[in-house]
């Protein structure tokens, strides 16, 4: 059986890089220079009205795109945390998950488990991780089922929890 490696999911690819260590310029480093462009142009000769109008919509632009960059990541940001609230629901829940079992050298068959979500996290890299109560993390991709807690061999509350729930 053909497996996708994890690390070409969306979610796993690597975060950029904080803008100090970047080696392209940015928005202040391009105002920057055109001040000083402006600062030491010869008087008798100044920059043509078109030239400067031109690099001054280079520079609203770059300021633009880098206001939608910084919008779409505190975006991808919720999300995320949008991600950990939903999947926190599932603490306390049986859920079914599967994982790959190589049989031999050549072969892999799908085993399926149950048991109970301890708890959840987020990784850095965005990915959400489950921890069931045999201690062991797995990816949330891996869950194929979620049922409540099974109580008197059904997923109704006895009527001991149902009395002190009231």
């Amino acid at each position: 059986m053909t497996t996708i490696n994890e690390s070409y999911f969306l979610q796993n690819k690597p975060k950029p890089t904080s803008t100090t260590g970047q080696s392209g310029l940015g928005k202040d480093d391009f105002l920057k220079l055109l001040i000083t462009q402006l600062q030491n142009q010869d008087p008798s000769n100044p920059m043509d009205d078109r030239e400067f109008i031109a690099q001054m919509a280079q520079f609203s632009s770059l300021e633009q795109m880098t206001n939608m960059n910084t919008t779409i990541q505190k975006f991808v940001d919720t999300q995320t945390s949008q991600s950990l609230v939903q999947f926190s629901e599932l603490i306390g829940k049986e859920v079914k998950w599967v994982q790959e079992v190589d049989v031999d050298d050549y072969r892999t068959e799908l085993q399926y488990s149950d048991n109970k979500v301890q708890s959840v996290k987020v990784e850095f890299d965005g990915t959400i991780r489950i921890l069931l109560d045999n201690n062991r993390w797995i990816h949330h991709e891996q869950l194929t089922q979620v049922s409540g807690v099974q109580t008197n061999g059904t997923n109704k509350p006895s009527e001991e929890e149902s009395e002190t729930s009231k």
